[in-house]
């Protein structure tokens, strides 16, 4: 049995029939509700069952709702219970907001670091507090009385190690001694060493170490130390 149409309540041929809108219609039937223009499946907008062009398409508008007293308790206390779930979800997360922090090389540098800087600090307020204010000095009028560190304090400061210094030889009294003679050119490095150059003729010399000998430059009278490996004896 054929299916009525939903505009002229006739009978929809199979030739003729449009299924749309869960309901049939012919195709001169299948218009705009307001503009009764033709549509067909592409330009056709529905609205509670009902076709209508893009033009007269039913616009869908807000209702005001007036302010009555129902409302404004139903705003006011939605507004409360808002309040209160953010003061819930407040007290939860506190505590809760630490970030994770990788322990990479360079943080357990940073962290090293501070922890130094702490105890420096501490040591040092430890020495004010101990000694009444700040800590104590090397009197100049008392160079018998130097200054002893605590046992219990630390030297977080490095200072550099000083380099070994030559002790000055006095020179030996003039006497008979060997003499050699220089195989090399040397330049004295110090005030205390003497110039000489290859060929020379040492006298006077004496073994200070194994390293230095003392003599005179036969050439040009000046006395001082030498290098032993810079001479060979005569």
């Amino acid at each position: 049995m054929n299916p009525l149409c939903g505009r002229c309540n006739l009978v929809v041929y199979p030739t003729e029939k449009v299924n749309c809108l869960d309901k049939y219609w012919h195709k001169r039937c299948f218009s705009c509700e307001v503009c009764k223009m033709t549509l067909n499946m592409k330009n056709y907008k529905g609205f509670e069952k009902r076709p209508y062009c893009n033009a007269h398409y039913p616009k869908t508008q807000f209702t005001a709702v007036a302010d009555t007293p129902e409302n404004l308790r139903l705003k006011q206390q939605s507004m409360m219970q808002s309040q209160v779930r953010y003061k819930e979800d407040f007290e939860k997360s506190k505590g809760k907001g630490y970030s994770v922090v990788a322990d990479t090389p360079e943080f357990q540098r940073m962290k090293k670091t501070q922890e130094q800087i702490s105890n420096i600090r501490y040591h040092e307020d430890f020495e004010k507090k101990k000694g009444g204010g700040d800590l104590p000095h090397h009197q100049p009028g008392n160079p018998g009385q130097a200054y002893q560190p605590p046992a219990a304090s630390q030297n977080y400061h490095c200072e550099p190690t000083p380099e070994p210094v030559r002790q000055e030889v006095a020179a030996p009294p003039p006497c008979a001694g060997k003499r050699y003679r220089a195989v090399y050119d040397y330049s004295a490095a110090d005030e205390d060493e003497v110039s000489f150059m290859d060929g020379d003729v040492i006298v006077d010399v004496q073994q200070i170490d194994e390293g230095w000998m003392y003599g005179c430059v036969e050439r040009t009278g000046q006395r001082g130390m030498l290098p032993a490996n810079y001479v060979e004896a005569i």
